[in-house]
């Protein structure tokens, strides 16, 4: 509430004039909070009383008022690609004491979409069923069961090719062609949003253009 942000700034206040000890506050999904506890915010944010950090999913030009997002720099994280994926879930297997396949590993990489919390979730799921069969090593098996996919041969190249053949059936107008592709990166795992995109690129260029 802008009572309970109030009382964090008091005490920012105090620990600044009793023991010049500066204060970060961090607030995660700052989208949550209305317009008036974003306003409270603003004014120690402008004297420097307290150095604001907010984290957010959504878009914040939208979700965090304008005058506190003009005295902020915004940084982008952006999803972690194949390579650190791999990293954390090598990483995952020291933690949880087994070894796996690397097929094991490249399907879990493959349908995480660059979401480490999601890598270490399926992971876990992963070794606790490799466990449980009385073993220390994850199978392929074992990972299409964390994640509750099949295997598809899926990758590189047939993600390009894959896209291409979809956008192609529309533009030929073969609507059972076209679900057959679509369906076929949805159970590979591709990432929702890269088909999203494709599809306002085809009716732009294609539709539009036509």
């Amino acid at each position: 509430s802008v009572k309970d942000v109030r009382q964090v700034m008091d005490s920012a206040t105090r620990r600044l004039g009793e023991a010049d000890v500066e204060t970060i506050l961090f607030l995660d999904e700052v989208h949550r909070f209305n317009k008036a506890q974003q306003d409270t915010l603003l004014p120690s944010v402008e004297s420097g009383l307290v150095t604001l950090i907010g984290a957010t999913t959504e878009n914040p030009y939208f979700e965090v008022n304008a005058p506190l997002l003009s005295r902020s720099t915004l940084f982008r994280l952006e999803p972690l690609d194949n390579h650190s994926v791999m990293s954390i879930l090598q990483r995952g297997l020291e933690a949880e004491g087994v070894t796996a396949d690397k097929d094991a590993l490249e399907l879990v990489v493959n349908c995480v979409a660059g979401d480490g919390r999601q890598a270490l979730n399926s992971l876990e799921v992963a070794a606790a069923l490799a466990v449980n069969r009385g073993g220390n090593r994850v199978v392929l098996a074992d990972s299409e069961a964390a994640l509750g996919t099949k295997a598809i041969l899926y990758g590189r190249d047939e993600h390009y090719d894959v896209i291409s053949a979809f956008i192609k059936s529309i533009r030929g107008s073969d609507p059972d062609a076209g679900l057959y592709w679509l369906s076929r990166m949805l159970d590979a795992g591709e990432d929702p949003r890269f088909i999203a995109r494709r599809l306002v690129i085809l009716s732009s260029e294609d539709i539009g253009m036509a």
